[in-house]
Formats: structure tokens, C-alpha cells, sequence
């Protein structure tokens, strides 16, 4: 039996992707036979103070094989080398690396005995960055899907953004969008954290209050369990158009429930959408133009809607399951050093 001692965050509270990832990722190792201890370091993350990082130091005692959420690792090389030093084996699992720290960075993934990446997306950024560093030390993991039931839609038309209410998932950008859509039938949800950034998420429900869609946009704050699959269930498109996203999770979760997606083109989340053809990646800047073009013409035509709906059918078929990014993991960390 693999024994792995999993650390994570004690800083993000909120139901991020990360934190799915990691709570779904520990479910899946625990079902293939491995012993998962789950290990929260608080701190100041992603680089930490002093005291943060000896934290984490202590998190590495006693351990044999560690994953390490690349919100904690990244910023602390000297940690990792030690650790690596005294024989622990430490994958980092990068949801998304420390560019703005570029020697950090470099230096983490040279201490570390590999990084478990979510999406080819990110393992080619991170290589870009680190083409010598990275060479044969990096595993991709792609998030997995559970079997859930097919959304029926609503009338009129629903759309959903499922993402916390963050300056980077740009749902000011989509209240502006939907503003200048206001003569065509729709309601659309925001479903996610306004904790994450209180700031931010009045700025949020400020805009759709001065624009005139209280009645038609809900901001529903964090959602999970049944609340969550009512909001898919009732949903038609689902709209990621962050400024980046190492893969949006959100966006196979979207197809799982037949429920095609619009997201940004440039960003980890096209590799999500893949070649499904359930929706697609739109070229978006400061202007909301482009979003606004393609949600009309998703409103406009009911043959394409029809035919996003039944390639998402299609997709939603041959999603892997967690087991599969499990089975990844587990395979890494129990191959032979």
C-alpha cells in the first residue's frame, strides 16, 4: 500500500477548482488502495512568511511520499530540497504555477521528484518557462467527471457561470455582455464564492443592480450538493470566459451535464472544451463585444443551439471518471526512484 501524505492550503476557503480537485484526487487514490492523510498548512501562500514555510517544513516529517498543492510548494524550494534530501518523495500538484516568481519556481521544480500538472495546458506553460528543470519530471492529471444527470434547460433560456466572484473569472465583463442583451429572452445564474474577494463580489452585484438585471441575473453565492445540480440541471450554456485558467474543471463539469460552454480562447479551459464542438472558444479582450456577438447568436439560433446540445450528448460519453486521474497519480508516485 502506497502511503501518501497530501498537503494542502489552509488559506483557501472557499470551493475553488483547486480544492475540488485535491478533496476528489484524495477520494480516488483512497479507492485504489492507497492511504491518503490529508495535511492543511495555513500561511501566507503562495510564497509565505518565514514562519509559514517552516510550517510546512514540519508537514514534511514522517512522511515517505508527499503531494504538495502547488499554492504551498511552489514558493518554497529550500523546504522541498530538504525534504528530498532525507529521502521524501514530493510531488507538487500544479493547478497553476508562480511565474511572477520565476526562481521560485525553477528552483521547486529541480528540489521536487515531479509535478502531477491538471492539463497538458499547464505542463506546456510550465516546460516553456523551465525547458531544462522540467525534462521528464512532469505528469498531467486531467480532472476527472462523476456520473450526473442530464440538465433539461429552462424557458426562457438559462445561462450559468460557475466560478467564484474573482477579478480573474471576469463576471463584470459577462454583466456588461448580458447588458447589451436585455431585449432577448434569458436569466442566467452566478453560482460561487463571494467570500473569496467581498470587494470584488460587490462590485458584481453593484453592476447587475445598475444595469437593470436583479430580476433576470441571481448571484447565488457558493452552491454544492443538490442546490449546485438544481443550477446545472436548469442551465443551457455555461459561460468561463477567465483572463486565465490552467484548465477549467467548471467546463467538464458542464458537459457531463450535456450543458455546452462558451469559454476564452488562449486559456486552459479550450483544452477542457476540447474538440467536442459543444460550444466554443471565443478571442476576448478588454471589450465584451466578442461575448456579446457569440451569446446572441446562441439566442438567436435555435439549429445551433441544437447542435451544441447534441455534441455535448456526445462528449459527456467519454469523460473520464476520477478514478482515471487517480490512477495517474497513484502510478507516479509508486513508480521506483
Amino acid at each position: 500500500m502506497v502511503a501518501i501524505r497530501f498537503i494542502v492550503p489552509g488559506n483557501v476557503r472557499h470551493g475553488s477548482g483547486g480544492n475540488t480537485y485535491n478533496a476528489k484526487l484524495a477520494r480516488g487514490l483512497t479507492a485504489l488502495g492507497a492511504s491518503v492523510e490529508m495535511r492543511a498548512v495555513d500561511g501566507d501562500w503562495p510564497v509565505g512568511r518565514p514562519a509559514d514555510r517552516r510550517r510546512l517544513a514540519g508537514a514534511f516529517d514522517g512522511a515517505t511520499t508527499v503531494i504538495a498543492d502547488g499554492l504551498v510548494a511552489w514558493g518554497a524550494p529550500a523546504e522541498i530540497a530538504e525534504a528530498t534530501r532525507r529521502s521524501v518523495r514530493v510531488w507538487i500538484l500544479s493547478h497553476m504555477g508562480l511565474p511572477e516568481h520565476h526562481e521560485l519556481e525553477s528552483q521547486a521544480l529541480k528540489a521536487a521528484t515531479g509535478v502531477i500538472c491538471t492539463s497538458s495546458f499547464a505542463a506546456a506553460d510550465l516546460a516553456e518557462r523551465h525547458p531544462e528543470e522540467g525534462s521528464g519530471k512532469v505528469v498531467v492529471a486531467r480532472p476527472g467527471t462523476e456520473h450526473v444527470a442530464v440538465a433539461h434547460g429552462s424557458d426562457p433560456l438559462r445561462i450559468v457561470c460557475v466560478a467564484a466572484l474573482l477579478p480573474n473569472k471576469e463576471q463584470l465583463l459577462l454583466v456588461e455582455a448580458l447588458g447589451r442583451l436585455r431585449a432577448l429572452p434569458w436569466t442566467a445564474a452566478f453560482v460561487g464564492s463571494d467570500d473569496a474577494d467581498p470587494a470584488y463580489a460587490a462590485k458584481v452585484r453593484a453592476a447587475v443592480v445598475r444595469s437593470g438585471l436583479e430580476h433576470r441575473i441571481t448571484v447565488t453565492g457558493e452552491l454544492s450538493g443538490p442546490a449546485l445540480e438544481e443550477q446545472w440541471r436548469a442551465a443551457d450554456l455555461s459561460v468561463l470566459v477567465s483572463r486565465s485558467e490552467s484548465f477549467g474543471m467548471v467546463v467538464v463539469e458542464s458537459l457531463a451535464h450535456a450543458v455546452p460552454a462558451l469559454v476564452r480562447d488562449g486559456t486552459g479551459a479550450v483544452e477542457a472544451l476540447g474538440g467536442s464542438g459543444a460550444g466554443k472558444a471565443i478571442a476576448i479582450g478588454d471589450d465584451p463585444e466578442p461575448l456579446v456577438q457569440a451569446l446572441d447568436g446562441w439566442l438567436r439560433d435555435a439549429a445551433l443551439r441544437r447542435k451544441w446540445r447534441t455534441a455535448a450528448l456526445r462528449a459527456r460519453d467519454g469523460l473520464p471518471g476520477w478514478d482515471s486521474t487517480a490512477s495517474i497519480v497513484l502510478d507516479a508516485c509508486a513508480v521506483p526512484l
